[in-house]
């Protein structure tokens, strides 16, 4: 009974003294990413942000890109920041990463893009990808979209994540901060992450204890591009890190935030407009968005744009 009470009383209006009524504030989840990536701050300001729309209630809380579009396609999260190409992945229901599909997911917004990342010790023998089958390493948690990532590309050098632990190495399914002390006390050999270029813990561990980049090699790149058009290219470069002589060639995504398909069109709009109005306020929290362009705001959507945030987009011209 007590639970049916609350439940009627979130979708009732309030009836205030004096016949007065108000309506219940809309509650906005927004899952984003792991403390020491760049999502989590860029999510809490967003959080702030959007807090100060009339009638809605946001909070902000942690996340990775597959899980985040699990859950805002659950209804256990009404905002989530993924990739373009997960976000396709999870709609379609598209092994091995996602076991049935995800229709729920609408496109809000394309922010900026992201590279995967994989540092060793400058120091280290690891030439390549394949050098890591018996190594120790820490490509991720399990629901990050880095995760999905590094797995392919292993897969595409010959072998599995249950490889690399046949072989005598082990697998680290921690975060960033985690994985960097991993790597500066000396139990890790490699470090994965899909993420902003440059990244904090990345910068960290360039400064100590030293690290280099693995490249992809060009026809892997080649061929996993022409699988699935939401990857792109970027290449890594002393623009980026300072201790990079030349360019490394590595896997590109778009990040993106998804949308519950079922979130009033309303809220939808003024969210997004307060996300494009607000554009300096979250240059403050993270240089990377600095490239963000509303412009670009439907740059590799391969999802229906939500309604709301469309009747926006058609208002500023941008298709």
């Amino acid at each position: 009974m007590n639970k049916f009470i609350k439940v009627a009383l979130a979708a009732a209006p309030l009836v205030l003294a004096g016949n007065t009524t108000v309506s219940a504030e809309e509650f906005v989840r927004i899952v984003s990413g792991p403390s020491g990536g760049s999502w989590y701050p860029l999510g809490a300001k967003m959080a702030e942000i959007f807090g100060k729309i009339d009638g809605i209630s946001v909070s902000n809380g942690p996340g990775g890109g597959v899980g985040n579009v699990l859950d805002v396609n659950k209804k256990e999260a009404e905002l989530g920041w993924t990739y373009g190409h997960t976000a396709f992945d999870g709609l379609k229901g598209n092994a091995p990463v996602f076991k049935s599909a995800n229709p729920n997911i609408r496109h809000l917004a394309t922010f900026y893009p992201a590279g995967l990342q994989t540092v060793v010790p400058k120091d280290s023998d690891i030439k390549d990808y394949g050098d890591l089958k018996n190594k120790n390493i820490s490509p991720g948690k399990l629901k990050w979209s880095g995760y999905a990532a590094a797995k392919m590309i292993f897969q595409k050098y010959g072998f599995t994540v249950e490889d690399v632990k046949k072989n005598g190495g082990t697998v680290h399914h921690v975060g960033y901060s985690d994985s960097v002390s991993l790597m500066k006390d000396g139990h890790i050999d490699a470090y994965t992450a899909l993420t902003s270029v440059p990244q904090a813990s990345l910068l960290d561990l360039e400064f100590s204890p030293g690290v280099r980049f693995l490249p992809v090699k060009k026809d892997i790149l080649d061929g996993i591009l022409k699988e699935n058009p939401g990857y792109i290219q970027i290449d890594i470069s002393k623009d980026h890190y300072k201790s990079i002589s030349e360019p490394v060639p590595t896997l590109g995504a778009v990040t993106i935030m998804v949308v519950n398909k079922d979130v009033p069109d309303d809220v939808v709009y003024n969210i997004t407009k307060a996300l494009w109005e607000n554009h300096e306020e979250l240059v403050k929290v993270k240089g990377v968005w600095k490239s963000v362009k509303l412009e670009n705001a439907l740059l590799g959507a391969a999802l229906d744009v939500h309604p709301g945030a469309k009747k926006y987009y058609d208002e500023k011209g941008v298709k």
